[in-house]
């Protein structure tokens, strides 16, 4: 959710039960050559030789359908690098949201600098945290200092970094990185990233200390009382989101607290601190997804946890995925949003293997999880939750880049209807 001129609030109703075992599994569309028909991609593979297990994964990232802006570029990247350093059992996967009007131009410095500078750092290995704060402060401060004008333009990151078995989630902004968890005969979606907007709390107290107001469009406007100053069941009801504003005057219109670039939003309160959260894996832990808020806008968490779940082929839920968060955007406005997923399964990780990582921190605290935006997990923590740990950040600017081949971008077809077609009907 990018500038005022952005999303609407309404909502995709939750999946209210995590049991996946009624999907089944479904078939996969690939050619001779086992490349997916939609992405053109065979399915990846890299090792973890110090736990000896593998991650499996696969991407995919889709332009919006703007019909008002036919040539609108996609403004969301990603990154995805393996054997960061040198090590093989360390990789890094990253999501990122552009927005403004050099938006596109944000999210590709960052997706770039971020990965580069967390990669020539010494002390990521024995700091991680301490290495992803870093690398954010620095590629915040790069972009300011580019030639790209990022006064009233950004992007958000999520992003995982992969060290043995933990793995590591630093966040700005609203995309998500979301974990599948096996708990009985269930699979539960645990968020590894909190949404920074002004439903949570705490970010709305920071921002308006910061000078920010927090008003919806039709607060703004005149339509509502600017003095009401809740918003969620006019969220959960279709109403606009809360934005921040400066004092005076009807910028920049930011539906969240947190991203790297946007200077002026900088000035009330908008920063690039990360959140920084640390998973241990276990054979429990069967998969991850990292996604742009083109997909959670109308999907919860729980409910791409389940789809993810009834492909045998991660290639055909990314493409189920896109097409269902894309038709569903387009039952409720008249354009969707740029479209980005990155699905990374666990595959082979046993109890024996776990323990010994290349380079963690003990100095992690408990999360503090007050997410009420939209599309939240809507499933209790499971027994695996027990050793998710959050690391707030204590610095003040992050960011991660990666340095791979381009995003794989379908063309935006004539007629929105083209691609749900082809989205959806390729794996029926």
């Amino acid at each position: 959710m990018g500038c005022v001129n952005g999303k609407c609030c309404s909502r995709y109703p939750s999946s209210t039960d995590g049991d996946s075992g009624g999907y089944g599994e479904m078939g996969s569309c690939r050619n001779a050559t086992n490349k997916h028909i939609l992405t053109q991609r065979s399915l990846e593979i890299v090792p973890v030789p110090s736990q000896n297990y593998e991650l499996q994964y696969s991407v995919l990232t889709q332009r919006g359908y703007y019909p008002d802006s036919p040539d609108k570029e996609n403004q969301d990247s990603f990154c995805i690098r393996t054997q960061i350093q040198g090590n093989p059992n360390v990789h890094f996967f990253g999501v990122f949201d552009g927005h403004g009007h050099f938006g596109t131009e944000c999210s590709r410095f960052v997706k770039n600098r971020l990965s580069e500078i967390l990669a020539n750092d010494p002390t990521l290995l024995d700091d991680p945290v301490k290495a992803y704060n870093s690398a954010f402060l620095m590629t915040n401060y790069e972009l300011h200092s580019s030639e790209i004008d990022d006064s009233m333009s950004g992007t958000t990151a999520v992003t995982v970094l992969v060290i043995g078995d933990a793995i590591y989630v630093a966040n700005v902004g609203d995309s998500r990185a979301v974990i599948a968890v096996k708990n009985g005969n269930r699979i539960v979606a645990e968020n590894l990233s909190s949404d920074q907007t002004p439903f949570r709390k705490d970010e709305y107290e920071r921002v308006k200390l910061c000078g920010a107001r927090v008003l919806s469009v039709d607060q703004v406007e005149g339509l509502k009382d600017p003095d009401i100053q809740t918003w969620g069941d006019e969220e959960s009801q279709g109403g606009y989101p809360p934005r921040l504003w400066v004092q005076n005057g009807m910028y920049p219109g930011t539906a969240f607290t947190r991203s790297v670039g946007d200077s002026t939003a900088e000035k009330i309160g908008v920063i690039s601190v990360p959140e920084v959260s640390m998973v241990r894996l276990t054979p429990n832990h069967l998969f991850f997804v990292v996604a742009s808020d083109g997909v959670f806008e109308f999907l919860s968490s729980q409910t791409v946890v389940d789809m993810v779940a009834r492909y045998t082929d991660s290639r055909d839920a990314c493409a189920a995925i896109a097409g269902e968060s894309y038709k569903i955007w387009l039952e409720h406005e008249n354009r969707t949003d740029d479209i980005t997923i990155i699905i990374v399964h666990i595959k082979g990780l046993s109890n024996s293997g776990a323990g010994d990582t290349d380079g963690t921190t003990g100095a992690n605290r408990n999360p503090t999880s007050s997410r009420t935006g939209r599309g939240s997990s809507d499933s209790s923590a499971a027994s695996g939750s027990e050793i998710y740990r959050s690391i707030r950040s204590e610095f003040t600017d992050l960011q991660l880049s990666m340095n791979r081949s381009p995003a794989i971008v379908v063309p935006s077809p004539s007629q929105p209807w083209e691609l749900v077609g082809l989205l959806i009907g390729l794996c029926y």
